[in-house]
């Protein structure tokens, strides 16, 4: 019995203090909110009271001065406001993200650029301007009142002051109130009995201010809560955030399938190339060299058995150089083997000793086979022309619906995409298939270049292996 009694006195107290500890957590938090919201609410008030104020000096016997220091005064406040929109903004998504790790990315929506046309007028995407000046600061506020991410802030702007003023004075008034019944409810100097009336209310005011004190550091946690709640709903009603996210993707999408349609049409192009100048043209003079066999069959035996040599010569390389177009294709080994008997047969052909390590479930879908294989070759091919490596490490890890492939040289390093087309060739590659290409080489070396794409398997079964090569 005593030791339950032990063991629930110990978690009480525990909970007790874990529960102040979040208080005093929250009240700091609390002021931090109140600070961050007063600047953009303090600074274009005072802006704006005092641009009225001298308005109204400067034309006191003007009938219509009041109406023009109004105007005046909400120009200017809303102008010093306008500085303080996105600071405000960026500071709540900042709190949230670092108190609660809730991210809320701010995407605003591009903005039209400013276009004259044959009459000198400008062009805002939404009006036309005789001046620039003025084209530009109406494109501005068209722009801001269009932009959902921008409608959010400028409603964040008002709400934000208002609700820290609501939330922080609710827990400050209970901590003043507190404090001052408690203060009020000392012992008095000269002496009355425990029992007295004036010793009750001064018991009463004692146990009332502690209570509201204890109450305001409870409080906080919740009203920081609160106020994080609402500054979500107000910075991303609706998904506006993630709206935005979509139309940002979307346009991600439409890049790399037109890099993708563009490399088709590439590739096309080639293969009708290799088609025409190659295979095609020997096909040409084999049909030329049988017809001058033909005539020569009756006249000069010697010359059309030498001519047959060369047709048949001829016909190899033509077969080869088909071979070689339908290998540069889709491999056959790629077709029949997979990724990782290809790769290790790519590894055998590498002008460099090539170790792989592969460890994949199964057959990954073909597309994805195809431009993982040929990224890995151009790799190979560049470690081999521009590394001056000695030895080549290619890792294929497949987990979690995700390939993450890892060629490694210890080469001189300084791998740079802006140098050439072929890693930007790789990049455009895997961002058909929403896949990242990353690259650490440094001076001196070694190189570590990964791709990593998101695909599903059709087996749970898991093939490892290794070879070097």
């Amino acid at each position: 019995m005593t030791t339950e009694t032990r063991t629930s006195g110990t978690s009480v107290r525990a909970q007790t203090e874990a529960a102040f500890q979040a208080g005093g957590q929250g009240l700091v938090r609390l002021a931090q909110v109140v600070l961050a919201a007063m600047p953009g609410f303090v600074i274009p008030l005072v802006a704006a009271v005092f641009t009225g104020v001298v308005t109204a000096q400067l034309l006191q016997y003007y009938y219509l001065s009041a109406l023009l220091a109004l105007g005046a005064a909400a120009v200017v406040g809303a102008a010093v406001a306008s500085v303080f929109l996105r600071r405000t903004a960026d500071r709540t998504r900042l709190l949230l993200e670092r108190w609660y790790g809730i991210r809320l990315p701010a995407v605003y929506e591009p903005m039209p650029r400013l276009e004259p046309d044959e009459r000198g007028h400008w062009w805002t995407g939404y009006s036309y301007h005789r001046s620039q000046t003025v084209a530009k600061y109406a494109q501005l506020v068209h722009w801001g009142l269009r932009d959902r991410t921008t409608r959010a802030e400028l409603l964040w702007l008002i709400v934000n002051p208002a609700l820290a003023a609501v939330l922080g004075g609710a827990v400050v008034l209970l901590l003043v109130l507190g404090t001052a019944f408690a203060l009020g409810g000392a012992v008095p100097a000269n002496g009355f009995g425990p029992l007295s009336a004036r010793m009750v209310r001064v018991g009463l005011s004692l146990v009332v201010g502690i209570g509201m004190i204890v109450a305001g550091i409870l409080l906080a946690p919740h009203a920081v809560r609160g106020y994080v709640e609402v500054a979500r709903r107000v910075l991303d009603q609706d998904g506006r955030a993630t709206h935005a996210q979509l139309t940002k993707r979307v346009a991600e999408l439409t890049e790399t399938r037109a890099d993708a349609v563009g490399s088709q049409a590439a590739e096309l192009r080639r293969i009708e190339r290799d088609l025409h100048d190659g295979a095609q043209a020997r096909l040409v003079a084999i049909g030329m060299t049988l017809g001058t066999i033909e005539h020569l069959m009756e006249t000069d035996q010697a010359a059309a058995r030498e001519l047959l040599s060369e047709a048949r010569q001829s016909s190899a390389r033509a077969l080869q150089e088909l071979r070689d177009l339908v290998r540069g294709i889709h491999p056959p080994v790629l077709a029949e083997r997979g990724l990782g008997d290809a790769v290790r047969a790519l590894a055998l052909d590498s002008a460099l000793p090539t170790e792989v390590f592969v460890s994949l479930p199964d057959r990954l879908p073909a597309p994805v086979e195809a431009a993982v294989y040929f990224s890995i070759s151009e790799l190979l091919a560049n470690a081999a022309k521009h590394s001056e490596a000695e030895q080549v490490w290619v890792d294929i890890l497949y987990r979690a619906g995700s390939l993450r492939v890892t060629v490694t040289d210890d080469g001189v390093g300084v791998a740079d995409p802006s140098r050439g087309t072929g890693l930007r060739g790789i990049e455009r590659r895997l961002g058909t298939f929403d896949g990242v290409l990353a690259i650490d080489s440094t001076s001196g070396g070694p190189t570590t270049i990964t791709l990593e794409l998101p695909c599903e398997l059709s087996s749970p079964r898991t093939s490892t292996s290794s070879a070097k090569a």
